[in-house]
């Protein structure tokens, strides 16, 4: 079950952040999930696929190379977390602020409990505001 749970986690990066996959997302991201700490929703709220999606659209949209490595993966029981980095190009204007074609490079965590082979909960710890400082103007 916990290789299942990393593979489960590593795929999630490959197809729904690297590719853009909304079918993956669909498959992967269970209809009452809750995701904590990324602005997706109210916090703590239901976050099921279709409230999920347009945050994915939305960064894919700025930074549309946007490469997820995963570094490590560590799985207890039902529970997975992933530590990341993240790269790409700010080409779009999706984040609120004109493209500035900068590169872009952040780190964060994501951790998961799953049931029924999909995200029923996730907690998030990316570092966003780095993001933001790397892509102001100057």
């Amino acid at each position: 079950m916990e290789s299942d749970n990393k593979a489960f986690v590593r795929r999630w990066f490959a197809e729904v952040w690297n590719k853009g996959n909304l079918d993956a997302l669909q498959e992967m991201l269970d209809e009452n999930a809750i995701v904590h700490n990324l602005p997706v929703t109210n916090p703590d709220s239901k976050c099921g696929p279709a409230e999920f999606a347009p945050f994915v659209q939305t960064f894919r949209g700025a930074l549309p190379d946007i490469q997820f490595t995963v570094e490590a993966v560590i799985s207890e029981g039902n529970m997975a977390a992933a530590r990341c980095s993240v790269r790409g190009t700010h080409t779009g204007d999706s984040l609120g602020i004109a493209a500035s074609h900068k590169p872009v490079q952040i780190t964060g965590m994501t951790m998961v409990r799953l049931e029924n082979g999909k995200i029923v909960e996730g907690w998030n710890n990316f570092d966003i505001a780095s993001l933001y400082e790397q892509i102001k103007s100057e």
